[in-house]
């Protein structure tokens, strides 16, 4: 072969960093605090709503493209009943394999070979990779630490529009550094994003995981927005049933129509019966969406201590699964050896934070811990961790 097999596009990526520390943790017997499951279930009568889907023979076969009709109603009553914002569930609510094949489509979708996509460093590896598949070139825009909690310049933003800038890819609340942004940040996006006639694609799988009183915007109920907004969600992080691949997107019809365009030709359809089981769970009572907050919180707090007490400079999330912490103050600097170095000397894994960034130099002495385990586990990696003192 005269040729590398992989083509330009994508000759950057090869296995995800998940994948690797993932299968050191099994290699080790290491405590995977890398990849960002639960590792229990989420609620029973989800679980048994999509065993009864099964058994009824719904879904079985393939659904409709755009997504069973009981899902994409309850995915539209969803964002009424919490956002104020109003869809049609035949028009402008499409179902997807996940959040991941959401983004996909979208940015093939939505951007020409050449456009330019704004996107939060550090990010979620797929970001980049699906930018790449659309011909984009990727524009990062840095969050950075300061006073205990990484935070977006919108000055940096703002410069980072050009005439070829297509469209802002956010993510909030954000992975990994947990930052929740707030309504004056977003305002300031939706202005810029209105003065320049830009789209925004928004990944908000972790909307409701969300800590300290802090809130939740999407970005699509502020003035301006609705019509070049696609908003991105998914039930794997806020059901504890991320192996079922359920997202979806909420967007114009003309947005909607240009993203089923691509994603019909990526899964077609997915995960049929357990689409009955989300719609079901979204009409789940606020107590849920409470007790889960309430649970993450606690364990945020329970990781966050202990990652503190081993040494660590500890960056504490307003939401999300994860917590970000420095790794200077142990006297390392180069976080790829130091989590690769991790399940020896403490029997715990990690991710470094390089892999998120652009600018890896930048990224290179913060590693992101995943606090969504079981309490007894969290404890059992707090005493471990407790060894790098």
């Amino acid at each position: 072969m005269t040729r590398p097999p992989l083509n330009r596009r994508l000759a950057e990526f090869g296995t995800t960093i998940f994948a690797e520390m993932s299968a050191l943790a099994a290699r080790t017997g290491a405590i995977n605090l890398g990849q960002g499951f639960p590792d229990t279930d989420g609620p029973e009568e989800v679980r048994e709503a999509a065993v009864r889907a099964l058994r009824d023979g719904r879904g079985n076969q393939y659904p409709p493209g755009p997504g069973v009709p009981e899902l994409r109603t309850a995915i539209a009553d969803h964002q009424r009943e919490r956002y104020g914002l109003e869809y049609d569930p035949d028009a402008e609510v499409l179902v997807t394999a996940g959040a991941t094949e959401a983004i996909a489509a979208s940015l093939l979708a939505l951007v020409e070979p050449g456009d330019e996509v704004i996107a939060l460093e550090p990010y979620y590896d797929s970001y980049a990779a699906c930018v790449a598949m659309a011909g984009g070139t990727r524009v990062p825009v840095t969050l950075r630490p300061h006073e205990g909690a990484y935070v977006l310049d919108l000055d940096e933003l703002r410069a980072a529009v050009t005439d070829r800038t297509r469209l802002i890819l956010l993510n909030t609340p954000h992975n990994p550094t947990g930052t929740v942004l707030t309504r004056a940040e977003l305002t300031a996006v939706a202005e810029l994003a209105v003065e320049r006639d830009l789209l925004v694609v928004t990944d908000e799988v972790y909307e409701h995981l969300v800590f300290d009183g802090a809130e939740h915007v999407p970005i699509a109920s502020l003035p301006g927005m609705r019509e070049r907004t696609v908003t991105i969600s998914s039930a794997g992080k806020t059901f504890s049933f991320t192996g079922w691949k359920v997202g979806w997107i909420t967007a114009s019809p003309e947005l909607t129509s240009a993203v089923r365009a691509a994603k019909q030709f990526l899964t077609y359809v997915s995960s049929g019966p357990f689409q009955y089981a989300v719609a079901e769970a979204l009409r789940l009572p606020d107590t849920y969406f409470d007790g889960l907050r309430a649970d993450l919180a606690a364990k945020r707090d329970l990781l966050s201590e202990g990652l503190a007490q081993a040494g660590f400079e500890v960056y504490r999330p307003s939401g999300t699964y994860f917590v970000t912490t420095d790794i200077r103050p142990l006297g390392a600097t180069d976080g790829f050896a130091f989590c690769r170095s991790l399940p020896e000397r403490a029997g715990v894994v990690a991710i470094p934070n390089a892999v998120f960034y652009d600018h890896r130099d930048e990224g290179a002495p913060f590693v992101r811990f995943a606090f969504c385990k079981r309490t007894e586990v969290l404890e059992d990696a707090v005493s471990r961790l407790k060894r790098l003192a």
